[in-house]
């Protein structure tokens, strides 16, 4: 069997830097070992240039229906893009099943109209794969969600590509003098915050969906513990920068190392967090897993997690022994949460244990491949 394989991102950036070793496999929703598990893939060729949405959709479904190799049906990280491919399937033009990645819970449109058009845009979705029975439950409220549609996938890290960066952290620190590559070293030592003592622990904030910027500088602030806080930024002056714009605002203490990114670096942003102590994941409220991404790669590097209590989040932090939760908006909690990882480091090092274990057991790539597999061998003729 074979898939035709979409993604929002660029797949030929993705897989070139794959090859090089410096970006891992889980931003292809386990793409990559789908070969492992029966299927073959065909991998849709992104755009040059970046596109307005409905030239997108034009571009993808021209792909698409012209594309030379055989295929099966479509398996797509998102609907954005693909949208015209689904309107064919609802209309019964396209015969391919359509398997897709759904982020948000399905919802009931306060417009009738716009509820008559999104059930029918939702016949075109063969299967809907969500990141948690939260987001199933949630979603079987809305008349549009067809229950027998909806299935959980458990999305999760590439863990050899971190496993890669925690050896490549250990062998510089028995012979730091010889970088690997004095490029990459360089470009670390960009990324890197201005050094702090090595005795105290080190918290670590990355991802820029829905963060709540306020409420963690006002706990660390308060608490006067080390926190490197990555900003990501667009650098066109004429471009606002509201991340950005937020930390500033909050006026962070000297405690608080605010470094700004610009572009995606999951491999140079990985070895700086494989080198704190605790990753910090402080959210706005959403409907949707903000933060997953972050909280599968600390599991991954087998670091202890304080994240905001979202529902939507297929990790219990508390009942697993993996991290702590705080309620959203709730800096006395986080001040207190980040004190105990403070103060007991042997039990946030098994609180790191426990999360690589999880990541091991349920949420890596290669689970992730098999389960969509399975998926999308149901179509098999």
């Amino acid at each position: 069997m074979k898939v035709y394989f979409y993604h929002t991102q660029n797949i030929q950036y993705c897989l070139r830097r794959m090859a090089e070793g410096e970006f891992p496999s889980h931003f292809l929703y386990g793409a990559c070992h789908l070969a492992d598990n029966g299927v073959d893939v065909v991998y849709h060729r992104s755009p040059k240039h970046e596109l307005s949405r409905l030239k997108t959709a034009l571009y993808t479904a021209w792909r698409v229906l012209t594309c030379r190799e055989r295929f099966d049906a479509i398996y797509a990280t998102h609907y954005k893009g693909l949208e015209l491919v689904v309107l064919l399937r609802a209309l019964g033009l396209f015969r391919k099943p359509i398997v897709v990645w759904h982020h948000q819970p399905i919802v009931k449109s306060k417009s009738r109209l716009r509820e008559l058009l999104g059930r029918f845009f939702y016949k075109g979705f063969d299967r809907l794969i969500f990141f948690s029975q939260k987001l199933v439950d949630d979603s079987l409220k809305a008349p549009k969600a067809d229950p027998r549609k909806l299935v959980v996938g458990h999305w999760g890290a590439d863990l050899a590509f971190y496993d890669k960066i925690k050896a490549e952290l250990k062998a510089e620190q028995l012979s730091p003098s010889h970088p690997n590559d004095s490029q990459l070293s360089t470009l670390n030592s960009q990324l890197s915050p201005p050094h702090h003592n090595t005795t105290s622990t080190s918290f670590i904030a990355t991802g820029k969906e829905q963060r709540d910027q306020p409420t963690l500088i006002e706990a660390f602030n308060r608490t006067g513990r080390h926190l490197i806080l990555y900003i990501g930024i667009n650098p066109n002056p004429n471009v606002p920068n509201p991340n950005l714009e937020a930390v500033e605002r909050c006026k962070p203490a000297d405690n608080i190392d605010v470094v700004k990114i610009c572009g995606l670096l999951p491999y140079e942003i990985a070895r700086e967090v494989a080198k704190a102590d605790c990753v910090v994941i402080c959210c706005h409220r959403t409907r949707y897993t903000a933060g997953l991404t972050t909280v599968v790669e600390a599991l991954a590097l087998g670091l202890p997690i304080i994240c905001s209590r979202n529902p939507q989040i297929p990790v219990d932090f508390d009942s697993l022994g993996c991290g702590i939760s705080v309620e959203y908006g709730d800096v006395e909690g986080w001040q207190r949460a980040v004190e105990y990882i403070a103060a007991h480091p042997e039990e946030a090092r098994k609180m790191g244990c426990r999360g690589r274990e999880l990541a091991e057991r349920m949420f890596n790539d290669e689970r992730c491949a098999k389960e969509v597999a399975e998926v999308i061998r149901e179509f098999s003729l």
